[in-house]
């Protein structure tokens, strides 16, 4: 056998059926993720340190209500674009958001009478939707507490951003 046709002859025998059975295992799980950025309808953000939030902002109608550094009151409407909603949902898949548990806080903690700082945020696709609230306290996972910590920063900063985008 020349060395030709120990090439195809291996590209036959394992390549070519490696590929298949990859395409053929894999499509189906991509093509029904749950959570897919063609699929996005909205979400909304909130913080602050009761359980109801006073800073908050909800992606559908573009109301962003927040205190600033002075304890007054703000209310903007600030519209996110296209990829920045995109690169939010990339970030989370990368961070695995989607398999956070939907309550990140410290075994014990009376989630009512908390007084840490505490987050929400609620991702709403057409067929699903994730809700994650974070205790800022939260002192277990080292990874899901920096992966969390990481994921609202970037949402902040991307609101702040768009805030500044559109004027004060």
């Amino acid at each position: 056998m020349s060395t030709k046709t120990k090439k195809i002859f291996l590209a036959l025998t394992i390549v070519i059926p490696f590929l298949a059975y990859c395409i053929i295992y894999y499509a189906p799980i991509i093509r029904n993720a749950p959570f897919r950025s063609k699929d996005f309808v909205s979400f909304q953000y909130s913080y602050g340190l009761s359980r109801v939030p006073e800073n908050s902002y909800d992606s559908k109608t573009g109301d962003y209500i927040y205190l600033n550094s002075k304890d007054s009151v703000i209310k903007a409407n600030v519209r996110l674009r296209k990829n920045e909603i995109i690169f939010l949902h990339n970030k989370a898949n990368e961070l695995g958001f989607w398999n956070f548990p939907d309550l990140i806080a410290n075994a014990g903690t009376d989630t009512a009478a908390s007084k840490a700082l505490r987050y929400h945020v609620v991702f709403q696709y057409k067929t699903k939707t994730k809700k994650v609230t974070y205790f800022d306290d939260y002192r277990g996972n080292d990874k899901l507490r920096n992966a969390a910590k990481q994921m609202f920063s970037l949402i902040d900063q991307t609101l702040n951003d768009a805030e500044e985008r559109y004027g004060k």
